[in-house]
């Protein structure tokens, strides 16, 4: 491992001598008429940055200074941080007067810094050029440096699981999105007897790139350091792992589409999704947010049957590396998947138009601090639409509290689900009980799947066979006896 790291720095030395003759932008972006890139992408990475007003930010990978400014501006201090002396002294040239700035030339693989000393990690563009072992032990660093509740937002060029492993020039190293989730879910550090780790607010694709260049890879992720608490997430140390490991591994995930349809996770798959769909009375250009968008058929269908603009979020790294794959496929839509906690995420007050969700807030708790969000993010007039799994009017069985357990879901009544929506502001609210419509779904389902049972196999074991056919029994007696119940909620937000 160590004469691997040993070859990467050499290349890397080598390789950013022969590109920082002149320590200009097209250089350190390696592209000529880089500005024209710079002048749209860098407003919109900074408008993805946590707040920093008054906070200490180390910036690593500063080069010439493309964000140190902007940062320091806001921030009561920056240490930026770069290998190469002649960034970094181009960097103090035009942001030294700044005077809240510390300019370090130094090789972050080396670099030590004091423990809890900043807020934010700032970082783009910097573990392409690094080995495998070198990030690992980076990203442990990174958890020791922040303070606790502080955050890591980190960019990096990127392929897919569908696209070329093998894209590589000189030491520039492209990974998958998933070695990026996998390495910092598994990061952290350990101080005063508590162990601390990373939690994902987002990931998601550079939108610039996406429109300029029709490249999807250019990833970006905002994380943040908490305390690990396995109990409070069924054994995990974050609930993400718990979801990833148990309910949406990847195979459960692609045998639950074999039977939903293509691109579909969620019960009736193309048939409900275009049901509900049309009674949002969607138009071309209006903005979507799909909370829980499993692995993006009904964002897909959004975009190409009505051409909404949609942006897919789901918490699940499963989901949204599927959904990912599925994007070349459906080239030209106007489809945009993150990778983020909804309860953490923040956008911009009536950034939409319509809030969408499929089978997903069962997941979380604290329900009307999330829809009080979904009522600002919404435009007024904009619209939500919730399908859901409910819980029957009290005593339940024992059978089915052990299911909710099991599962880590938080489940109401449809009229509670409509009250509690109405009470975080909304107007207009249906809260229907759609139990015989999931009823008549999953029967649907269950005789496909019995029907097609050797197709099925083809992709799948008998034991997910199995799986699935006894999930869809036990569902069926759920409903029956009225512990499980199904719930279509919609509302609106009221117009100015």
């Amino acid at each position: 491992m160590a004469e691997k790291s040993e070859a990467v720095r050499e290349d890397m030395t080598k390789f950013w001598k022969e590109h920082a003759k002149d320590a200009s932008l097209d250089e350190m972006m390696l592209m000529s008429g880089a500005s024209a890139i710079d002048k749209k992408e860098r407003p919109e990475v900074l408008a993805l940055l946590p707040d920093i007003g008054g906070k200490k930010v180390l910036e690593l990978g500063a080069g010439i200074g493309r964000f140190t400014g902007e940062l320091a501006q806001e921030a009561s201090h920056v240490t930026a941080v770069d290998f190469m002396e002649q960034f970094i002294s181009k960097n103090k040239e035009q942001h030294g007067h700044l005077g809240n700035i510390d300019f370090r030339q130094a090789d972050v693989t080396t670099l030590e810094l004091p423990k809890n000393s900043f807020d934010v990690i700032f970082s783009n563009w910097l573990m392409m050029y690094l080995a495998d072992e070198e990030i690992l032990k980076l990203a442990d660093k990174m958890s020791s440096w922040l303070k606790e509740d502080g955050f890591l937002f980190f960019r990096e060029s990127c392929y897919h699981q569908s696209g070329d492993k093998d894209r590589t020039f000189n030491p520039t190293k492209y990974r998958s999105p998933a070695f990026y989730n996998a390495l910092f879910q598994s990061a952290g550090s350990e101080e005063g007897g508590k162990n601390f780790g990373f939690e994902m607010i987002f990931s998601r694709s550079i939108q610039t790139y996406v429109e300029l260049k029709n490249n999807q890879n250019q990833y970006c992720w905002l994380l943040h350091k908490t305390q690990q608490d396995t109990t409070a997430n069924h054994g995990f140390e974050t609930f993400q792992k718990f979801l990833d490991s148990r309910q949406y591994t990847r195979n459960s995930i692609l045998s639950y589409e074999k039977v939903f349809g293509d691109g579909y996770v969620s019960t009736g798959g193309p048939e409900t999704t275009e049901a509900f769909v049309a009674m949002l009375n969607l138009k071309s250009g209006q903005r979507v947010l799909d909370v829980g968008c499993g692995i993006g058929g009904g964002d897909f269908y959004m975009a190409k049957q009505y051409g909404a603009d949609v942006v897919g979020m789901d918490l699940s790294t499963n989901m949204i590396e599927i959904a990912m794959e599925r994007v070349v496929h459906n080239n030209g839509l106007k489809v945009q998947f993150e990778m983020a906690d909804v309860t953490k995420r923040n956008y911009p007050p009536e950034t939409f138009d319509v809030v969408y969700s499929r089978d997903t807030i069962l997941h979380i708790k604290d329900k009307p601090v999330l829809f009080k969000k979904f009522l600002t993010w919404l435009k007024p007039g904009g619209k939500l639409l919730i399908s859901d799994y409910c819980c029957g009017e009290p005593p339940h069985s024992e059978a089915f509290d052990k299911y909710v357990a099991q599962r880590g879901y938080t489940l109401c009544t449809p009229p509670e689900y409509g009250k509690l929506i109405e009470a975080a502001g909304f107007v207009n609210v249906k809260a229907e009980d759609r139990s015989w419509q999931f009823t008549d779904m999953l029967t649907k389902e269950k005789k496909w799947l019995h029907e097609n049972k050797e197709t099925f196999l083809k992709d799948h074991s008998e034991a997910d066979y199995q799986g699935l056919m006894d999930g869809w029994t036990n569902k069926l007696v759920r409903v029956d006896s009225g512990n499980q119940k199904w719930g279509l909620i919609y509302a609106e937000k009221a117009a100015q």
